[in-house]
């Protein structure tokens, strides 16, 4: 379970005295991600969800997030409020950590990912970097190519652990990657990691869309082919063409793609597919014994590099030119 911060019913209560939120009901830990610690709260005026930010999050970025938050929502986007404080404030402290409240979104991630949902994402994704286009604040993408090398040299040690030759193979990849990765692209705010349990639905239709504590300044397309990876892959590893073509025209309605953006899919998509193999590997090697929250099999993302590896044209994504 994704609780690392354990809070007191007495530390709870004294928390939300600084807020207009009402009295608390009921608070339980959200065993979904792996960053933070996360309670669904339940008080006699509204749900809300409570996150203190763990170590791997630096503080210094938190503002970003939350007003990223607070501008998409007055955009129009689909996504959760920051909860200010009775001074105006996202952000307080709780148990010595950092901390907020955001508003509560209903709906459900889809458990099975069907051809409409990501028709629906793309749209959605695209509304999101349309949005984001006027934001104020910038800030650096830390898990890209830069970080990859750092990530890299954290796990050459160990990785043939999981796989013989893994080292030698990733370093290979890295070395092409980042002498063929793009410079001269549309950019600008993206979520940079729109997974399944990050995006909501009601019936048929995206209800919202979570998590932004991995949001930054990159590459509009890059933002596209890491939800390739996550929604377009099937369990037995194959790759799913409908969908991905859903995903790709749903977006293109919203947001049209360049035709350099389309070119730069492939090496996009295997960029994606390094940097999610490399923090799955660190933290499959890192992985403190005893831990609650279970580690994800990096070699999911050594299929999905192989895969585009082998990508000629973004045809072969379902694009049409």
């Amino acid at each position: 379970m994704a609780v690392y911060t354990e809070v007191s019913d007495a530390d709870l209560r004294e928390f939300l005295t600084h807020y207009d939120v009402g009295e608390i009901v009921s608070a339980k830990g959200i065993a979904e991600g792996v960053e933070n610690s996360n309670y669904l709260l339940k008080t006699t005026k509204m749900p809300l969800i409570l996150t203190l930010y763990e170590k791997r999050v630096n503080p210094d970025d938190l503002p970003f997030f939350l007003n990223l938050m607070d501008h998409l929502a007055e955009k129009g986007v689909n996504c959760p409020l920051p909860v200010h404080d009775k001074n105006g404030q996202a952000l307080r402290e709780l148990c010595g950590r950092p901390a907020a409240m955001i508003s509560f979104l209903d709906g459900m991630s889809p458990k099975q990912v069907m051809p409409f949902h990501c028709a629906e994402l793309g749209k959605a994704m695209a509304q999101f970097h349309l949005a984001g286009a006027d934001f104020d604040m910038e800030r650096d993408n830390a898990l890209s190519v830069e970080g990859w090398r750092n990530l890299l040299d954290d796990c050459t040690d160990r990785a043939d652990e999981v796989k013989q030759g893994l080292a030698a193979e990733l370093e290979a990849e890295f070395d092409y990657l980042s002498n063929h990765w793009p410079t001269d692209l549309p950019r600008g705010v993206i979520h940079a990691d729109l997974f399944t349990d990050n995006v909501f639905f009601l019936d048929k239709k995206l209800s919202g869309i979570i998590d932004f504590y991995f949001a930054c300044t990159d590459f509009y397309a890059y933002d596209l082919a890491i939800c390739l990876n996550a929604w377009c892959f099937e369990r037995d590893g194959s790759f799913n063409i409908t969908k991905a073509k859903q995903m790709l025209s749903g977006y293109n309605k919203v947001r049209a793609l360049s035709i350099a953006e389309m070119e730069a899919l492939p090496i996009f998509a295997r960029g994606s597919s390094l940097r999610f193999l490399l923090t799955r590997l660190y933290d499959w090697l890192n992985h403190p014994e005893g831990a609650l929250v279970k580690p994800k099999d990096p070699m999911e993302y050594y299929g999905y590099l192989k895969f585009h590896g082998h990508i000629k044209s973004p045809t072969e994504y379902g694009l049409e030119k």
